[in-house]
């Protein structure tokens, strides 16, 4: 990882919040496989939506592309690219202050790390993209119809620490009911995972594998592999994670409040209209706000002015049931940022 190859880039840091953020894969070569295509178009969706939230919270840098730290022009801030993967390490162990990374990576961090190892980050914030599952994969075709069908056979996965202790407890529970499911020499059938850093998709076609634990999107990926996944091992999104002790923790609030009005701003719109005095608690129903609707006198007595916060998927029918109880002017303006 080529972090740093400025000698003078070291002591500007020592004064800086480090950020970390998710950085995509290098370019692609001719020797390209599916499921790497497939996680770096992931990777590049989350750096993506992550620059555009450190865009809309006016945090401004300018990276060179040879480095892989850049420093923010406005704060006291540096970003410090990294895999997805090991933002959880490096914010557990306190070298950086702040990260956004997928829940995910999360999990598979403290799945992984021995309980005698102090890795701490606190969940601060989620961010409502990078939505995905880690789900177990089967052939489409095949025999195995539940995930119990493949205890003792060869599972192939990127996320090894979660593989392992969903199975650990699927045969746990298989040996409740059953008193152990035995193999023909009298010994306990355990599962055997194997890591694969891509290509994941790939290893049932190939033979290397009867199922696999993978990451699904859209799911495009594995019906065109011919799988189908037979459970879920956990859900995931984008969220802001800060270490046990930053450095600046009045930075990092900062931070967090403008990301989370960046977030509510994504999400709102802002509804104005004007409705008889008389019909003001059935409207308000209707528009009850994020906190409450701000109600304000027209010249005319009997007519009020309402304007309210309403999620941007349900504005339109909020603007039905508006008109039918009699809500006029109704107009819906875009929300720029919110605290």
């Amino acid at each position: 990882m080529d972090l740093i190859n400025q000698n003078a880039l070291p002591s500007r840091l020592e004064s800086r919040l480090l950020f970390a953020v998710p950085k995509s894969a290098p370019p692609f070569t001719l020797q390209i496989t599916l499921q790497i295509l497939t996680n770096s178009i992931t990777e590049g969706r989350l750096q993506q939506a992550t620059l555009d939230l450190l865009a809309g919270s006016d945090i401004q840098f300018r990276r060179d592309h040879r480095l892989d730290i850049a420093l923010v022009k406005n704060h006291p801030i540096a970003l410090v690219f990294l895999p997805a993967a090991d933002i959880p390490t490096f914010v557990g162990e306190g070298r950086v202050d702040l990260g956004i990374t997928g829940q995910d990576q999360i999990f598979e961090h403290e799945a992984t790390t021995p309980p005698e190892e102090e890795t701490w980050a606190e969940e601060v914030l989620d961010l409502s993209f990078g939505y995905c599952r880690l789900q177990v994969q089967v052939p489409e075709k095949g025999p195995y119809a539940h995930p119990r069908d493949l205890i003792g056979r060869h599972i192939c996965t990127s996320f090894v620490g979660l593989t392992k202790r969903y199975f650990a407890r699927l045969e746990a529970q298989e040996k409740d009911v059953t008193n152990g499911d035995m193999s023909d020499n009298g010994t306990q059938l355990k599962t055997k995972i194997k890591h694969l850093s891509g290509s994941v998709e790939a290893a049932c076609a190939l033979g290397v594998a009867d199922g696999i634990v993978d990451l699904v999107e859209s799911g495009d990926t594995m019906k065109a592999a011919g799988l189908k996944a037979i459970d879920t091992v956990v859900e995931s999104r984008a969220v802001l994670i800060k270490s046990k002790h930053p450095s600046n923790p009045k930075l990092v609030d900062m931070v967090a409040s403008r990301i989370r009005g960046v977030i509510a701003a994504q999400q709102f719109v802002l509804c104005q209209y004007n409705i008889p005095r008389h019909l003001i608690p059935t409207a308000t129903k209707i528009t009850p706000g994020k906190r409450a609707p701000t109600v304000t006198a027209l010249d005319n007595a009997d007519w009020l002015a309402v304007s309210s916060m309403v999620e941007k998927k349900k504005i339109a029918t909020v603007m039905d049931e508006l008109s039918d109880c009699g809500a006029t002017d109704i107009l819906v303006l875009g929300i720029a940022n919110s605290r």
